[in-house]
């Protein structure tokens, strides 16, 4: 299920996003700051008029005299009023205790002439409350400040962050324009655009080996069909001349036997031609194929029988272990019938053909070492004149066949496409006595 993908700007939308944290970020740091920078005002305020109080203790313990005791603990930003016993006032007047103005009041307890004293130290808070709007408009000012420039370098720095998916665009859009073979080739795979721009790479890759896959194949495929009409050509040339030469003759015509025997075997020349386009397809399709216990070495002496019935010059044997494994034994009859047909063809009426059906033990492929799982193994050889080892792999290609023989080149082919269709192969070589021929190898796993 596909959904739409929301194309909006990717710059605009890192911009505002950042501008928009920026936005709450800033007031509540400057908002945090503000509490703290006054709470610790008002402490640092409280500590001053506690500790100028002890102190004051401290001195009338010492006996220092009035006037020198309201000299000493005077401080900036503080008013002390002693009111001795007598009622003399000495220090700053006395001021009434307001929300601007903090007072703290003590009672000395020593000196001769202290004892007993009152001692008031105030303290004007305006100037807290002016550093603290001092600080506020600081904040203010510096926030919005924060937020141009960063508004500016977001702009500026997006275009050179976002450089290489702009590349990327760049190299989608010229690929699609036709033009092949570009890559990003990121210097680092290890980070959100390295692994991107490999990926990137990576599909281009595939895409571009499959489009040549898909050409490949198209060619193949219009080579293949050309080939094909080519070669029913023949038959259904065949087949009209005899049937138009058969409308002009009269019924007693000397020849009409003759031309229908030749209707009929161009007519079974086509229709083998068409069963073998056939399974050529349902091999490209994909082969199904109907496993059942087969016996190979029953496959092959049917094969001995049909050979013997059509060539009884034709010395045909059967060698090997009666083995038996899952198989489509319809499909394994027609690589067998396929390749003792063109032995037969190759090695002529009177020569000999030997079929070898053996087990064969894996190679190792197993743990440690081990030997993997063994398959069965049949052996179609003839003493006829071989197959030259350039053309032991052209052979299985599709119409690839002999001037000599009249074969549609499909035979092959189609064998090997049942073998692999089992999990085996189809190879061709030379015969492994050494003596003249050619030797084809079938091979089929156990499993």
């Amino acid at each position: 299920m596909s959904m739409p993908l929301r194309t909006a700007s990717l710059r605009r939308r890192v911009t505002w996003l950042a501008l928009l944290v920026l936005v709450v970020v800033l007031p509540v740091t400057g908002l945090v700051v503000k509490s703290v920078f006054d709470a610790q005002a008002e402490r640092n305020l409280d500590a001053l008029l506690s500790g100028r109080t002890q102190l004051a203790q401290q001195l009338a313990r010492q006996n220092v005299a009035p006037a020198a005791l309201v000299r000493r603990i005077d401080a900036d930003g503080v008013r002390v009023t002693l009111v001795l016993r007598s009622g003399q006032v000495l220090g700053a007047p006395p001021v009434e205790a307001s929300s601007a103005v903090r007072q703290v009041r003590a009672t000395l307890q020593a000196g001769q002439r202290t004892r007993g004293a009152e001692l008031t130290l105030s303290a004007d808070t305006s100037l807290l409350a002016e550093a603290s709007g001092t600080l506020r408009r600081t904040l203010l000012i510096s926030g919005a400040a924060a937020l141009v420039i960063t508004a500016v370098a977001l702009v500026v720095g997006m275009r050179f962050a976002l450089a290489p998916l702009d590349a990327m665009t760049g190299l989608a859009r010229s690929i699609a324009a036709g033009r092949r073979g570009g890559r990003l080739q990121p210097t680092r795979d290890d980070t959100e655009l390295g692994r991107t721009a490999a990926a990137f790479d990576e599909m281009l890759d595939a895409l571009e080996g499959a489009e040549q896959q898909a050409r490949g194949s198209e060619a193949r495929m219009r080579e293949f069909v050309a080939d094909a009409a080519h070669e029913l050509r023949t038959p259904v040339a065949g087949i009209r001349t005899a049937a138009e030469t058969l409308l002009r003759l009269g019924p007693d015509a000397s020849r009409r036997e003759e031309l229908e025997l030749l209707l009929v075997r161009e007519s079974q020349r086509a229709g083998a031609l068409v069963d073998d386009l056939l399974d050529l397809a349902r091999i490209d399709a994909g082969l199904e194929l109907r496993l059942r216990p087969v016996r190979l070495k029953e496959i092959a002496v049917a094969q001995v029988e049909r050979l013997r019935l059509a060539a009884p010059e034709l010395t045909v044997e059967v060698v090997g272990e009666d083995l038996e494994l899952q198989a489509d034994p319809e499909r394994v009859a027609q690589v067998l019938t396929n390749l003792t047909n063109n032995a037969r063809t190759a090695a002529g009426d009177r020569g000999k053909i030997e079929i070898l059906v053996r087990r064969v033990p894996g190679e190792g492929g197993g743990p440690e070492g081990a030997a993997g799982p063994a398959y069965a193994e049949i052996v179609v050889q003839d003493n006829g004149p071989g197959v030259l080892p350039v053309d032991r792999e052209r052979i299985f290609r599709r119409l690839v066949h002999s001037p000599a023989t009249r074969g549609s080149g499909l035979g092959l082919p189609i064998a090997r496409g049942f073998a692999r269709a089992h999990g085996g192969d189809l190879t061709c070589g030379d015969r492994a006595d050494g003596q003249r021929g050619a030797a084809f190898r079938l091979v089929l796993p156990f499993g």
